[in-house]
């Protein structure tokens, strides 16, 4: 895609005070500092707007709006001898970060008590008035050229325009690209209504606000509706995000129930279990403790069998012994070891 065309340099040649001069742009800008009366507003207003769409209407020319400054006077003063005089002006482009330059110009004849004649003028071969082309014939004094020696010395090279609309249009296309001629020329009056010298002092913010307003290129149906879209398209997205919070908003609420329900549930199970084993330990214990009871009933029973036995099975033997009293004594005496009382004989 090609960069942008910036403003390089202006020239006048034969026109005004100037025979030939040049103001260069740095970046695109220009500042011209003079005392009052100077010539800072002529020189500029010789270029801009007239060089943008090469309207020389009187009200054009005068930066304050009157009708009292006409291009004849530009060329021949009332008090100047000379009968005829022919000049020049013209505006070199130069397109950001490249070599390639344009020029868009205009030339003007003005004799005295007749019309003027004008023309316009573009050089699109990368020709630079001042460097290698030039305005005027050199013989011994520098003589303007004239319409026919421009369109001869131009050739292939460039345009020379006859009248001021198709230049217009042609600048419009060539440099600035606005969709249609109307919009370009929107742009160059706000130019000339922004250029006025008493602008800070008689023109309040709101009155700047209302001419940049107005200067705004109007919008149509079609350059409206990607942006209606994309308002419609934010507008569904507010709202599903609105009834998403809301959704969001009764599931945390159904989160908070639902947990504290599984808290309730989680707890009383933990508490049958804890009871449960209690419960289980507890009968654990009774057990044991039955086993033991148990045991020791059994324990206590067999000896008591056994000392039965064994009593019974000593008095079978005594029986039979005629010193009955060693008998029983020794009976006595195994009782008394095994934790029955023991008896004197």
């Amino acid at each position: 895609m090609n960069s942008r065309w910036q403003a390089n340099k202006i020239g006048l040649i034969n026109f005004w005070y100037y025979d030939e001069q040049e103001f260069p742009f740095v970046k695109g800008r220009m500042l011209l500092r003079g005392s009052n009366g100077s010539g800072k507003s002529v020189t500029m207003q010789s270029m801009v707007p007239l060089l943008l769409d090469g309207n020389m209407s009187p009200e054009r020319l005068d930066p304050f709006g009157s009708r009292d400054r006409k291009m004849n006077s530009y060329l021949l003063e009332e008090d100047d001898g000379r009968e005829e005089r022919t000049g020049y002006l013209y505006l070199e482009f130069k397109r950001q970060g490249s070599d390639t330059y344009l020029t868009i110009g205009m030339g003007i004849r003005a004799r005295r008590g007749k019309n003027l004649d004008k023309w316009y003028f573009s050089l699109t071969d990368g020709r630079r008035v001042g460097k290698d082309f030039f305005l005027y014939k050199d013989t011994g004094e520098k003589v303007t050229l004239s319409k026919k020696e421009l369109e001869n010395r131009i050739g292939a090279g460039g345009r020379v325009i006859d009248r001021q609309a198709d230049y217009m249009e042609y600048v419009n296309r060539q440099i600035f690209g606005f969709e249609t001629v109307e919009e370009y020329k929107e742009m160059v009056d706000l130019l000339i209504q922004l250029r006025t010298p008493k602008l800070s002092k008689d023109f309040k913010p709101s009155v700047i606000n209302d001419i940049m307003s107005d200067s705004l290129q109007p919008l149509s149906d079609d350059d409206l509706r990607p942006m209606s879209e994309a308002i419609e398209n934010m507008d569904t997205m507010n709202m599903n995000l609105k009834s998403r919070k809301e959704a969001k908003q009764a599931a945390e609420k159904i989160q908070a129930v639902f947990s504290k329900y599984n808290q309730k549930l989680l707890y009383e199970k933990a508490d049958r279990y804890v009871q449960s084993e209690i419960k289980l330990e507890n009968a654990r214990i009774q057990q044991k403790e039955q086993e033991k009871k148990q045991n020791k009933e059994i324990k206590k029973s067999e000896i008591h069998s056994i000392h039965s036995i064994d009593a019974h099975e000593r008095m079978k033997k005594g029986k039979g012994d005629s010193s009955g009293n060693i008998t029983i004594t020794s009976i006595n005496m195994r009782v008394t070891g095994t934790g029955f009382p023991a008896r004197k004989t």
